[in-house]
């Protein structure tokens, strides 16, 4: 597809979203600008039929199937596979391509041709021209100019990143708000690092979740570590206290809001392991806390690797003010131009592409 030989010249391309700087934004600007003209000629040029796989639920490695050849065609025409054999035999090749497509679109890299892949496959030009038309309107009303230490969070990208200048530092994995309580997009600055924090029970938890387990339960608090410190128009103030099953994991951080969102540490390791990571009541889950703590605090005095680890596993609360404070952004962008020249799309999880 020829928008790549042109993208390739874009580069200095955050993986997520250009860095804050002007520059890196102009031309990120530039690159989803001409990826839309490029899928508007492509559109106007084909027919864009389903694609099924009429005789394998999946397709893997040296099988063949009669829908390869329309699949291959299509690769061809989004770019991902450069040279077109007419024939239903699944080769490294292919393979190749398969795995790109995937890696661009956010799925398991795993070189099956499968439900997710063939849905993604499946998306009408039309729709993807819309959905990079909305992410350059995003680009284009952003007015944050950021040129030194920042974190940013794309939400449906699930992936934390922490840049100098224009320079990626430090990325993980990471889980958000569910659809029905949404991680709000929104700047601010990070000020603190909790050690072995208590989690203060938002009341909306306490009334719709815990209340219904306490009935069920009585024990229910003593399980999970959770204590009443009071009453706030007639509903029980609850916390959490510090420890290994704490909701909040080992370590919180903090850069207050109005939203009360702040990353955090989880007991529950395995929702990294899926691919879709919206699960949390709003917060932003951690898959690698310890490492942002270490970065965070790398020139802050007597915080080395031992007295951070020892501070997550204390057991007592503790609480450090960050003497640089770094902004934080947490952004929602399902479509982008990567260092590569690659256009990559993901899910629009909360329908903010529609609105």
């Amino acid at each position: 597809m020829k928008n790549y030989l042109i993208l390739l010249l874009l580069t200095t391309l955050s993986p997520v979203f250009p860095a804050y700087s002007q520059e890196p934004k102009e031309r990120q600007q530039k690159a989803l600008q001409a990826a839309i003209e490029e899928y508007q000629k492509l559109n106007d040029r084909n027919n864009w039929p389903e694609i099924n796989l009429n005789d394998k639920p999946v397709i893997r490695l040296n099988d063949r199937s009669s829908s390869l050849p329309a699949i291959k065609e299509r690769l061809k025409l989004l770019g991902d596979l450069r040279r077109v054999r007419d024939d239903d035999v699944y080769t490294d090749r292919l393979e190749d391509a398969i795995k790109q497509f995937q890696l661009r679109h956010g799925l398991e890299d795993d070189g099956i041709i499968g439900p997710a892949f063939m849905k993604a496959l499946n998306i009408p030009l039309g729709k993807r021209i819309t959905q990079m038309s909305a992410n350059l309107d995003r680009i284009m009303m952003d007015t944050v100019e950021m040129n030194g230490t920042r974190i940013i969070a794309n939400i449906p990208n699930y992936k934390l990143y922490v840049y100098e200048k224009n320079t990626q530092v430090l990325s993980m994995d990471i889980v958000v708000g569910k659809i029905s309580n949404p991680t709000v997009i929104f700047s601010d600055t990070l000020e603190n690092i909790v050690f072995s924090p208590y989690w203060n029970v938002p009341a909306s938890i306490v009334r719709n979740e815990i209340l219904p387990a306490m009935s069920k339960n009585s024990s229910y608090l003593q399980k999970n570590n959770m204590e009443i410190t009071g009453k706030v128009d007639g509903l029980p103030v609850i916390r959490q206290k510090p420890g290994p099953n704490n909701s909040l994991g080992l370590v919180k951080f903090l850069f207050p809001n109005q939203y009360n969102i702040y990353f955090h540490d989880t007991p529950a390791k395995g929702l990294f392991d899926k691919k879709n990571r919206a699960f949390s009541h709003g917060c932003i889950r951690l898959s690698q806390p310890f490492e942002l703590a270490q970065y965070l605090l790398k020139d802050q005095p007597g915080w080395d690797e031992s007295e951070i680890r020892a501070a997550m596993n204390a057991g007592t609360e503790k609480w450090v003010r960050l003497l640089n404070k770094i902004p934080v952004s947490i952004i929602y962008y399902t479509a982008w131009v990567d260092s590569s020249g690659l256009v990559n799309f993901r899910d629009d999880i909360y329908g903010h592409d529609e609105m």
